[in-house]
């Protein structure tokens, strides 16, 4: 009971501050207008999110590989693009729940399968939140949290996710429970799956930029700007419990952070809904892509 409204409460507060700020800058809003030029980056911006799905689907293939698991790459891409669309699914954890289920069908322990899942998640993590604590730290963007706070956080999954500490959650796994399939653990620090998940939310900061441009021109000095507060925003609609794919989450922070005195509030509120609806519609064409790649579709979601 108490989840079921803290869920509410999250997604309600985000809503009423999103609706807040669309409500007082509406005649703002209602002139913006979409130029020729904004139609051709409002389709590089789908193309370069469509891109961003397919290579964290790579990445996630790293990890697989770095816990032995036998799943061809083809197949482990199609497999994250098409439970991609589960974090809309209330709690916004379908997707994880998903892959796990389809890891542990083709042949994995569930412990090791439940690991594999939750390293991505935290490489997501660092990932996001290092290119946010260098973007506070030079000055890219304002943050109401410490620098400090956010430092602390990075260096303590930067320590986390060592095989050393990854592993003992398996191995006390192992011991209680008796299993008779030996798990395989991790065996060198992820070094090269954090620099794919650092790609991927360069992709996808990429995406957002150019969905900016639909609306105006960028200046070089505004991209660290945006990509900074893109990647915080992002990091938040993924860690926040309750928020289906960080509905809300995203935009009401983005909307906090950018700076209106640089960045037009009308042109922030309507550039976070392009890329909502940019984002949601690059997930369906990926996992339409994902449909064609896992050949055996039945092993993996029957």
């Amino acid at each position: 009971m108490l989840k079921k409204f803290l869920r509410w409460l999250i997604i309600g507060g985000t809503l009423f501050f999103v609706l807040s700020n669309l409500k007082n800058n509406w005649d703002n809003v209602t002139s913006v207008r979409i130029e020729n030029h904004g139609w051709l980056f409002l389709f590089l911006a789908l193309v370069t999110t469509v891109i961003a799905q397919i290579w964290a689907g790579w990445v996630w293939t790293w990890i697989l590989k770095s816990y032995q698991q036998p799943i061809k790459t083809s197949t482990g891409i199609g497999i994250y693009m098409i439970t991609n669309l589960g974090k809309y699914l209330p709690g916004n954890i379908g997707h994880f729940y998903a892959r796990i289920v389809a890891i542990n069908k083709a042949g994995s322990d569930w412990g090791t399968a439940s690991l594999s899942v939750l390293l991505e998640l935290l490489l997501l993590v660092c990932a996001a939140l290092a290119i946010a604590v260098i973007g506070s730290g030079l000055g890219w963007m304002k943050s109401s949290s410490s620098l400090g706070i956010q430092i602390l956080v990075l260096g303590l999954i930067l320590i986390g996710i060592h095989p050393k500490f990854l592993n003992y959650p398996l191995k006390i796994l192992s011991q209680k429970k008796k299993i008779a399939q030996e798990p395989v653990y991790l065996t060198k620090y992820p070094l090269v799956p954090l620099l794919g998940e650092t790609g991927f939310l360069l992709w996808r900061g990429a995406g957002f930029i150019l969905a900016w441009m639909v609306l105006k021109m960028i200046t070089p000095a505004q991209i660290l700007p945006l990509l900074g507060t893109f990647s915080f925003a992002w990091l938040l609609g993924l860690v926040v419990p309750g928020a289906p794919g960080g509905l809300g989450v995203f935009e009401a922070t983005a909307i906090a952070l950018l700076d209106t005195e640089k960045f037009p509030a009308a042109n922030v509120l309507v550039t976070v809904a392009i890329y909502r609806l940019i984002s949601i519609l690059s997930e369906v064409i990926a996992a339409g892509i994902g449909t064609k790649l896992v050949k055996d579709k039945a092993k993996f979601f029957s």
